[in-house]
C-alpha cells in the first residue's frame, strides 16, 4: 500500500521517533511528547491505531532485533526502508513549503528569515 502524501502529523512523528532505534508504543508516545513539549501528544488509542495503519502501509514493522533491555511484554516497532523514504519525502515537502512561505513573506515586505 502506498502511504499518503503528505503524511499526517501523527504518522510523521511516529516515523521520526523510530529513525534511530526500535521502540514500543509507549516509548514512541514519550518521544512525541518530549519532541513537541506535549503540544502534539496523541491519545494512546490514536497512537495504537496509527501504528497498526503504518504497519499495514509497510512503513513500520515489528522489530526483529529489539534493544537488549527490551521488555518482553511489549511489542517493539522498527522503521522499514519505505518508512524511511516516506519520512524523508515529508521532510522535503515541508522544507519546500517553508521556502515558499519565506518567499511570500519577503514579497509582502516581511522579514522572511523569521518564517
Amino acid at each position: 500500500m502506498t502511504p499518503p502524501n503528505p503524511l499526517t502529523p501523527l504518522s510523521f512523528h511516529i516515523l521520526l521517533s523510530l529513525v534511530d532505534a526500535p521502540a514500543h508504543g509507549y516509548g514512541v508516545l514519550k518521544v512525541i511528547e518530549e519532541r513537541t513539549d506535549g503540544a502534539e501528544a496523541p491519545s494512546t488509542g490514536a497512537l495504537y491505531l496509527a501504528l497498526q495503519r503504518l504497519e499495514r502501509e509497510g512503513l513500520i514493522e515489528p522489530a526483529t532485533d529489539p534493544p537488549p533491555d527490551a521488555d518482553a511484554r511489549r511489542r517493539y516497532w522498527a522503521l522499514t526502508e519505505s518508512g524511511r523514504r516516506a519520512a524523508r519525502a515529508e521532510v522535503e515537502r515541508m522544507a519546500s513549503l517553508l521556502d515558499d512561505a519565506a518567499v511570500l513573506a519577503l514579497r509582502a515586505g516581511g522579514e522572511g528569515a523569521g518564517v
